[in-house]
């Protein structure tokens, strides 16, 4: 590598990570990933629903890309954006839930075949549904 290459390298790592600590809320961080994670997940999720309701044409090649980045995105340990003492209850189970859920629905929708993506689609968005009622701000705008 040159040392122009280097320079130009560190420049744009510079300038990258501006635009992601901008969005990290300073005055709550472990907020501000949780949000950040599930927004990720949501927006990943959101586009095969629009698929499996029809609403854009069904495309199994797709289908199957978005439900492998569904997969690899619940993969993120996001549980380090929850305060201390909040693993009690059953949220880290869900939380198990969902991530398993997401790895079959990964693994159904390589076959191809509408029918069994679509089921497991409805199953998966079971599991990140037990969390959305008990813990999600009333408020929050999503």
């Amino acid at each position: 590598m040159t040392n122009k290459s280097l320079v130009a390298m560190l420049a744009l790592l510079v300038l990258l990570s501006g635009a992601v600590s901008a969005h990290i809320e300073k005055t709550g961080p472990l907020q501000s990933l949780r949000q950040s994670y599930f927004a990720l997940l949501g927006m990943t999720f959101a586009p095969m629903g629009d698929m499996v309701k029809g609403k854009i044409e069904w495309d199994a090649t797709r289908f199957s890309s978005w439900a492998d980045d569904l997969h690899h995105a619940s993969q993120f340990h996001v549980e380090r954006g929850f305060a201390p003492g909040t693993e009690q209850g059953t949220t880290r189970a869900k939380l198990d839930d969902s991530r398993a859920a997401a790895a079959n629905l990964a693994e159904i929708a390589t076959e191809g075949d509408p029918a069994t993506s679509r089921e497991q689609f409805v199953a998966t968005g079971g599991t990140c549904k037990a969390c959305h009622h008990e813990y999600k701000s009333k408020d929050y705008l999503y």
